[in-house]
């Protein structure tokens, strides 16, 4: 059984909710940047953008590498890595862009409202 943590983000405020199956299936395969329907969340009128998530060992997913394997690159100054001098880089490890068993949690933005506010369908958490 696959469970994710929905961290799902409007301009004001941020809701973590748990999915489990089957609502956990429709996000097997997708990719960062995909945009997803509110009714697989049970938000119907609503659409979410995945815009990143961790996988079980607390590596983040990188948009810019292909599929779902977790690989160490040497990175500079930018995403997952933050150098404390000038030009200096490190070797990080990474998940890829795509949403498979090992993912735990996935962060959503609203792109489109429905007709009821996130608060009233989930819950204040």
């Amino acid at each position: 059984m696959v469970e994710y943590k929905l961290v799902i983000s409007d301009r004001a405020t941020s809701i973590a909710r748990t999915v489990g199956d089957p609502q956990s299936a429709g996000f097997l395969g997708k990719r960062i940047g995909e945009t997803i329907g509110g009714e697989l969340i049970g938000a119907s009128g609503y659409t979410f953008r995945i815009t990143g998530g961790t996988d079980r060992s607390g590596f983040a997913l990188r948009p810019d590498l292909p599929g779902a394997r977790q690989t160490r690159l040497y990175v500079g100054e930018g995403f997952g890595f933050h150098a404390p001098r000038n030009g200096m880089r490190r070797r990080r490890t990474f998940r890829g862009n795509t949403v498979s068993e090992d993912t735990v949690q996935i962060n959503l933005v609203v792109e489109q409202k429905g007709p009821k506010a996130l608060a009233e369908l989930f819950g204040a958490s």
